[in-house]
């Protein structure tokens, strides 16, 4: 469904840990409905209930399916906090592709990062004064269900916090947890084209 103006409508929205990826209730669980006020847009793609980040949401049921389809091969970035000081062999190994459920997942880019500048999680995640954590940036071209917590786990270190950070070339970029935005311009122009 078109807007008033018979224009499709583009948000992005940085989701919060702890909200459910759907503008329907579910129990005492917050939704998008409680953060985003713009009638008849889904998201195109999801993000796990204890995940955060990046969210697109259209009424463009056209380009939803480009961006989710990985035929179309768009990258989602994400930021992850492991537990555990991750080494070259298991970033080789998620690189490469892991295992999960029986088949292999795509390759990807796998690289250690420093700590992001993120908003404070409620709750914290669970500090342990003698157990390390790392940060990696992974770029995937595929959505399983919870694949990045299946990739990471499947190389011996659990995630701890799960941040998306891109969509293509769309990002976090000015946007606190809970805030949203319609696309700009130049960033309406570029997605038009994919």
């Amino acid at each position: 469904m078109q807007s008033v103006t018979g224009q499709k409508r583009y948000v992005l929205f940085y989701k919060p840990f702890q909200v459910l990826c759907q503008f329907s209730r579910e129990g005492e669980k917050k939704t998008l409905a409680d953060y985003v006020d713009v009638p008849d847009i889904y998201p195109a793609g999801r993000l796990d209930f204890d995940s955060e980040g990046l969210v697109f949401l259209t009424d463009d049921g056209n380009m939803q399916h480009r961006l989710t389809d990985p035929r179309f091969g768009h990258d989602r970035t994400y930021w992850v906090q492991v537990e555990g000081a991750i080494d070259s062999g298991a970033l080789e190994q998620l690189r490469l592709g892991v295992v999960i459920a029986g088949k292999k997942t795509l390759p990807c880019q796998a690289e250690t990062m420093p700590e992001p500048l993120l908003a404070a999680r409620q709750p914290p995640v669970r500090f342990r004064k003698n157990i390390p954590t790392s940060w990696l940036g992974l770029r995937l071209r595929e959505g399983r269900n919870r694949q990045v917590r299946h990739m990471t786990a499947a190389v011996g270190f659990p995630t701890l916090r799960l941040v998306r950070a891109a969509i293509g070339e769309l990002t976090l970029a000015g946007l606190s947890p809970g805030e949203w935005r319609h696309l700009s311009v130049c960033e309406r122009a570029h997605l038009l084209k994919i």
